[in-house]
């Protein structure tokens, strides 16, 4: 097997070809990282702790980019899809872009209609993370850090927030992340966003896939993605997966696809890391398991990718991947009855992502 390695390489230098949204981002350097374990390889980007590309060999030995994505990282900047990124504070949905926490008012900045999405206009995706800790060998690593400032995006207190991307099998890669408020109770729930297409980001549709998601409840939502506060069997519904079943077979009965928070079975067990999901593409032969400690999984089937202009100039459109985002429940912060995302100062968030690939 190589050995194993992380380089640095592609350091944007023209913010001037970028528009003034973003022209005034801090100077600091924004590079590419590759983790590299055999024919394995991963490549992040400390601009939004991105996943850029997994590169995976087939049942046949045929190497291939499974994650949705650009060719450079300039083209994250203005990114509305959050390709690959680390979302918070708050992943998701918050309605009303406000909330109340020990009887304070919360008005957060709304960047979906009067909603919040993902941490707002400047989430986590949207900024410059520091890379702390980087390490070859037989389990390269990387690990980037990111200080959130009190009020920003209008939530309060301080908080460190910290990711770490690590291969850990031949083909295992697990994510960290963690994050600790300094001074105040503040809501957290991150996520990690990529786009996963195992036949190859270029290869069309995932509606083939077989997918199983080991949640027999799901969290229903309104017109706006909101949830309504049930939590609701599967059965019955085109929302069921417990068993194997291909994605496009009841595609069909919803509005627009796939776009819904699971909950997952046999959670809340000491937040134990537990299997969540089955990923399979009939074609390659590629697989994918999904295992964390998260109480929700959100499924979504990128839906509302039309004409985004990805990798080598390919075009991605609707159901052009699945994401698999494991995380709280959407708008927890105004449902008493999901479980809490609060995080108190002192205490720290963890929560823990393994995929485990496989190809037959």
């Amino acid at each position: 097997m190589a050995k194993a390695h992380l380089m640095v390489g592609l350091f944007i230098f023209a913010f001037a070809l970028i528009d003034l949204s973003v022209a005034t981002i801090p100077k600091k350097s924004v590079g590419v990282y590759e983790l590299k374990k055999g024919n394995f390889s991963v490549k992040v980007t400390n601009w939004g702790a991105i996943v850029i590309s997994v590169i995976l060999p087939d049942s046949k030995g045929n190497l291939a980019d499974v994650a949705l994505g650009y060719d450079t990282v300039a083209q994250y900047l203005n990114d509305t899809t959050y390709f690959g990124a680390i979302v918070g504070r708050v992943a998701n949905r918050i309605a009303g872009a406000q909330f109340s926490l020990n009887g304070t008012r919360y008005r957060l900045v709304p960047n979906e209609g009067k909603n919040m999405l993902h941490g707002g206009h400047r989430g986590f995706s949207k900024v410059i993370w520091t890379v702390k800790d980087q390490k070859h060998g037989k389990f390269p690593y990387i690990t980037f850090t990111y200080h959130s400032f009190d009020g920003e995006q209008g939530f309060p207190g301080d908080l460190d927030v910290s990711v770490t991307y690590k291969l850990v099998g031949d083909y295992d890669m697990s994510v960290i992340m963690k994050a600790k408020a300094r001074n105040k109770p503040t809501p957290v729930n991150l996520a990690q966003h990529t786009y996963w297409n195992l036949d190859g980001h270029d290869s069309g549709d995932i509606l083939s896939n077989t997918v199983q998601l080991f949640a027999s409840h799901y969290t229903p939502v309104d017109k706006a993605l909101i949830p309504t506060g049930q939590i609701i069997p599967v059965n019955g519904t085109p929302y069921d997966f417990l068993q194997p079943d291909t994605i496009g077979r009841r595609i069909s009965d919803l509005p627009n696809g796939y776009d819904i928070n699971y909950v997952i079975d046999s959670m809340g067990q000491n937040g134990n890391m537990k299997k969540v999901a089955y990923l399979k593409d009939g074609k390659s032969g590629r697989a994918m398991e999904l295992w964390t400690n998260a109480p929700g999984l959100q499924f979504y089937t990128s839906n509302s990718l039309k004409g985004v202009v990805g990798k080598g100039g390919y075009v991605y459109g609707p159901h052009g991947a699945v994401c698999l985002e494991t995380q709280g429940f959407p708008d927890s912060v105004n449902h008493p009855n999901f479980p809490s995302q609060i995080v108190n100062p002192g205490k720290v968030y963890k929560h823990y992502m393994l995929y485990k690939f496989s190809f037959h």
